[in-house]
């Protein structure tokens, strides 16, 4: 530890109570002690580097290298991923993959290559390892994807975790994305980007890094193919990136490169290839399936952060009422609990809160609770008295339980990694359940510390049991958070076996799909935070998290009109959606912004409103597929130049394109098409892509487009299902996939597959059946038919 978070707690003084601050001062003093002492202190280091081949062991799939200094075990797995891991390292264990790791390919082998190397080839891949240690990866036909040059680690002398470096070069024409939630993406430019997840603590922007979800997850997008590249390794690092230069005439291309720098841990990789649907369909298979949401989940939600109790939150729940806004959820934070008794209700605020719930529920509006890991350190508090019965807390090297600063003073913090703590702690939801309470949202979970929220809260010597394996926290931190919404999912699912459980977390790692979404953490910071709010969903999605999304409105500060109404336009078309009335900006609720923006506002949720059955068939078939609901432009066209580039638009499912309003006083941008035909789903104008066009974007509404051919799922008019399809171009043909949700359970639908072609001068629309096609499920409104080719 260094003595960044000391200067955090010193500034956090001034804007605290005096108490409170001097537990914060005192706080980082501890953690600095403690590391002090319980860290091994920094001493000389030996340089090592593999060396050369020294002789080989064929195996399944793959096989091991033996090298002067090290050893490299490689194989391709039957899903077609690649895994190599340096001494010694193996896939298992690990946090991000679901179950075992997927077996070896029988028909790949370990063969010998040119120059002394050696190559394992399989169907999809060739990895090639070089006599000093270069992994290459390479497309069937031979073209380099990636090529890890022979790492280098640094051993303590007097023994140690060693830290290491991995260089690699990419082709000169590729784009990286991912690498977690990042507010400068989705594309990532030339820079260095910190692997150690880190609360927010204010509203944020494109420049702030890193946030609350990192992980080291790598898509690359070149004309060569894409691929993503995952350094399962869950310490503190740092990711230096720099594209690549393509010569000019006959010079000399400049490959782009990644440089990872961790600080301990083992030195594993995955790589999958291919286009990037197959990419991440593999990525699901290794590290799990998204969780389904219910229905509900995939509506809008708000949440006031304010101390109100009850009378508030029917007032919140009437004024949409009121002014004919749909809502689904209301989100209640720290105010609807005892500040020192976790999972406890505040009962002079919210005396009849299961009432209130089941009044709620009748309007079709849930409530959803915030929950945090910190646990008030008092005798007298069950929660606390039960974890130290359980020995359910994080110690410190010498044995001491280790504590925080928390709402309600000294806190301690649950071992999440520790599958007897998951398991109590998921038992607690049982309060919040009986409650009536229907999803949970996670905040703190990185931990921070609620007095200082940027400032760590456990110091990195910190304890933990790590699943039986035993370490720091060091290794812990990343994981802290996705281990503790696997101990709310699992719980959830042993008490409420019937509805699919709803968590999202605000912290996380590689695999934290599987346990529900990621909320950003707070709201964007201005116009440049809508930006960022864009980039963090594409990169999210890109790394196998498909649920996820921002706050919209005031988190802190004033919002203007014009800035709540694009960010509620740009949040209607986002996986996760929630609208936050703020603390100090006085108002939150559409409402309170004047007519015009009410009535812009409704237009916006009730958009929202009719897609939910395309919302809720992208959530199904990114369980099935690992397919993220929001997706970049060259998500179908990754050889298009143009649309990687592209960071103000995007995919939604492939049947819509989105072009929010990004920055003030814009009512006309420009939207780069994709191949094929494309309407404007307000005017109904045709263009054919790929095309740059320019079309308006008053403040009533931003740009959407529907892909010629789509079957999107709907709402009608009367409130029942109806698809809504847009005619393909004379001469082709379209069609789409519909998955008919039955709620909360958990019931898998079939998939309704539909085929649209031109029949004359009509557009008939079919279901696939075992007989051929059959009539659609529900009504069909067609869309397009009359529209002319738009200008360019």
């Amino acid at each position: 530890m260094d003595g960044r978070d000391l200067v955090c707690s010193v500034k956090s003084v001034g804007s605290l109570g005096a108490a409170q601050g001097l537990r914060t001062v005192r706080a980082a003093w501890r953690r600095r002690r403690a590391d002090a002492t319980g860290l091994p202190p920094r001493g000389p280091v030996r340089a090592r580097v593999p060396g050369t081949v020294r002789e080989v062991e064929p195996g399944l799939g793959g096989g091991l290298i033996r090298f002067d200094r090290s050893e490299l075990r490689i194989f391709v797995a039957v899903n077609g991923a690649v895994f190599w891991g340096w001494d010694g390292a193996a896939p298992e264990p690990s946090y991000a993959l679901a179950g075992r790791c997927p077996d070896p390919d029988p028909r790949a082998a370990l063969e010998p290559d040119k120059d002394g190397g050696w190559r394992v080839v399989a169907e999809r891949v060739t990895v090639g390892v070089s006599r000093h240690g270069a992994v290459e990866v390479l497309t069937p036909g031979g073209v380099m994807l990636r090529r890890d040059l022979p790492p280098r680690w640094w051993e303590p002398v007097g023994g140690g975790a060693a830290h290491w470096m991995q260089r690699s070069e990419v082709p000169a024409d590729a784009r990286f994305f991912g690498l977690g939630g990042r507010a400068s993406g989705p594309r990532l430019r030339d820079g260095t980007y910190r692997l150690w997840n880190t609360a927010p603590g204010r509203p944020v922007g494109p420049g702030d890094d890193p946030l609350s979800v990192t992980m080291p997850v790598q898509m690359v997008v070149a004309d060569a193919g894409t691929h993503l590249a995952f350094y399962d390794n869950a310490w503190d690092g740092t990711v230096t990136l720099r594209e690549g230069e393509e010569g000019a005439g006959s010079g000399h291309d400049r490959a782009g490169t990644s440089e990872l720098r961790v600080g301990g841990g083992p030195l594993r990789c995955w790589v999958m290839v291919g286009a990037p649907a197959r990419v991440l369909l593999a990525w699901a298979s290794l590290t799990g399936a998204p969780a389904l949401p219910p229905a509900w989940a995939l509506g809008h939600h708000h949440v006031r952060g304010s101390s109100g109790g009850e009378e508030e939150v029917r007032r919140i729940v009437a004024g949409y009422r009121e002014h004919g806004l749909p809502l689904d959820a209301v989100h209640l934070g720290a105010e609807h609990f005892d500040a020192r008794r976790v999972f406890t209700v505040d009962q002079e605020r919210f005396p009849k809160l299961p009432v209130l719930a089941d009044e709620l529920r009748h309007e079709g509006v849930r409530l959803v609770s915030v929950v945090g890991p910190a646990v008030g350190a008092a005798p007298g508090i069950p929660v606390y008295d039960e974890g130290v019965e359980r020995d359910a807390f994080v110690r410190d090297a010498s044995g001491e339980v280790v504590e925080g600063v928390g709402r309600a003073g000294e806190v301690v913090f649950p071992d999440f990694t520790h599958a007897r703590v998951r398991a109590w702690w998921g038992g607690l939801y049982t309060e919040r359940l009986a409650q009536g309470f229907a999803g949970f949202w996670h905040s703190m979970d990185e931990p921070t510390s609620f007095a200082a929220f940027g400032e760590p809260t456990l110091p990195r010597s910190a304890r933990h049991a790590l699943d039986g394996r035993g370490g720091d926290h060091r290794e812990a931190h990343n994981v802290y958070g996705l281990c503790m919404a696997r101990a709310a999912y699992e719980g959830l699912r042993e008490r409420a076996p019937s509805e699919r459980p709803f968590v999202l977390s605000r912290s996380g790692w590689a695999g934290m799909q599987r346990h529900g979404g990621v909320w950003s953490g707070g709201a964007m910071a201005g116009w440049p935070g809508l930006r960022a709010a864009l980039s963090l969903v594409v990169g999210l999605g890109l790394c196998g998290v498909p649920h996820a999304g921002p706050d919209v409105g005031g988190f802190d500060g004033e919002v203007s009109p014009e800035l709540y109404l694009r960010g509620l336009q740009l949040g209607a078309f986002l996986p996760f959606f929630r609208t936050r009335a703020g603390v100090r900006a006085g108002r939150g609720e559409p409402w309170e912004f004047g007519a015009d923006v009410l009535e812009h506002a409704r237009v916006a949720l009730v958009e929202r409103r009719r897609l939910l059955p395309y919302f809720m068939t992208l959530a199904h078939l990114a369980r099935r597929t690992g397919a993220p609901y929001v997706r970049p432009l060259w998500w179908a066209a990754a050889e298009e130049r143009a649309l990687r580039d592209c960071e103000d638009a995007f995919l939604l499912g492939d049947c819509l394109l989105v072009a929010p309003v990004l920055a003030p006083g814009v009512e006309r941008r420009a939207v780069p098409l994709p191949r094929g035909r494309w309407y404007d789903t307000a005017t109904g104008r045709a263009y054919d892509g790929p095309a740059r066009v320019w079309v308006d974007a008053p403040l009533g509404r931003i740009p959407v487009f529907a892909r010629g051919g789509a079957v999107l799922p709907v709402l009608g008019e009367n409130g029942g299902p109806e698809l809504e399809v847009w005619a393909p171009a004379r001469g082709r043909t379209g069609g789409g996939l519909v998955v008919p949700d039955t709620g909360e359970g958990w019931e898998e639908p079939e998939i309704e597959r539909y085929t649209v072609r031109w029949s004359g001068p009509r557009v008939v629309v079919e279901r696939e059946g075992e007989d051929g096609g059959v009539e659609p499920s529900c009504p069909v409104r067609v869309r397009g038919v009359g529209a002319g080719g738009g200008q360019m």
